[in-house]
């Protein structure tokens, strides 16, 4: 991985993080925020910030997530690659061919494009995240899988 891509990750981390726990509700209006349900009602996102990012094609959406107590987030997959930070509690990341991980609050993940992956909350509140999908334009954030 070059320099170069990961200065810039680690910018584009910063910059949402900031966006997300320091701009209140204004920036939330500003970016017309949408909340959605995944898969299940127990995952839900509420997009704060999309804009294009420098590879054609391509966008990056922030997004505050949220995971139900109890509740899995659903097998899925995104057009692109998913950088989550975990802001509350704890959730277990459950990557197809990897070992299962636990995620605690201040930590943070990357899943590939196409990826299949879950998350499961375990504990009895919820857990809350940061999330950042570079992916393609025009595609759904997020589909099932299998």
């Amino acid at each position: 991985m070059s320099i170069y891509y990961r200065a810039s990750f680690a910018s584009l981390l910063c910059s949402s993080t900031f966006m997300l726990c320091f701009s209140g509700n204004a920036l939330a209006q500003a970016a017309a925020p949408q909340a959605s349900a995944s898969q299940t009602s127990g995952l839900s996102r509420t997009l704060v910030g999309r804009a294009d990012v420098s590879v054609p094609g391509r966008e990056a959406v922030v997004a505050k997530v949220e995971v139900a107590p109890g509740s899995r987030a659903g097998r899925h997959t995104h057009p692109g690659d998913e950088i989550s930070y975990v802001s509350e509690g704890e959730v277990d990341l459950l990557v197809d061919g990897q070992a299962p991980r636990t995620i605690k609050a201040g930590e943070s993940f990357v899943v590939p494009a196409g990826v299949i992956h879950d998350a499961h909350n375990a504990s009895s509140s919820a857990v809350k995240l940061v999330g950042i999908y570079v992916v393609e334009k025009g595609k759904p954030l997020a589909s099932p899988a299998p």
